[in-house]
């Protein structure tokens, strides 16, 4: 299973590959997981990520702090 952590204009998620698709999980400062508010579709490959994510919130990140990456467990 793929597992990666993101910080998406300051927030964290968890995206996994669960079987064909993705999970999404938004990480709260308690370190809890909920279900996110967007969807990655299950055809964004592993190496497309980060790509789609930026394509996804470039908009909203020129106006809020953080930028999107990955973040080192």
């Amino acid at each position: 299973m793929i597992s990666e952590r993101f910080n998406i204009l300051g927030g964290l998620f968890d995206i996994e590959r669960t079987g064909g698709g993705w999970s999404v999980l938004s990480v709260g400062n308690d370190g809890k997981r909920a279900p996110a508010h967007f969807v990655v579709p299950e055809f964004v490959a592993d190496d497309e990520l980060e790509q789609f994510l930026f394509d996804l919130f470039h908009e909203q990140a020129g106006y809020k702090k953080g930028g999107i990456f990955r973040v080192q467990r």
